[in-house]
């Protein structure tokens, strides 16, 4: 088992790369998003900054978990 610390350390460089990768797929697939109708614009929009807290949730519970 980790101590909290270096699982705060590995979560927040972990959270760091979710949103830089996220970021960059989000610009991706925006060209192809953002043509479309106006509803499937906001759509993207909801998606591409909200879409990352889902994944980013079991990490923040892992890294706030005390230790034994």
């Amino acid at each position: 088992m980790l101590p909290m610390r270096v699982r705060k350390l590995i979560g927040t460089v972990a959270l760091l790369l979710l949103v830089i990768v996220w970021a960059l797929l989000a610009m991706a697939f925006a060209p192809a998003a953002l043509t479309s109708s106006g509803i499937v614009q906001g759509l993207y929009y909801v998606v591409a900054g909200l879409g990352w807290v889902l994944p980013a949730m079991p990490l923040i519970a892992w890294m706030a978990r005390p230790d034994r």
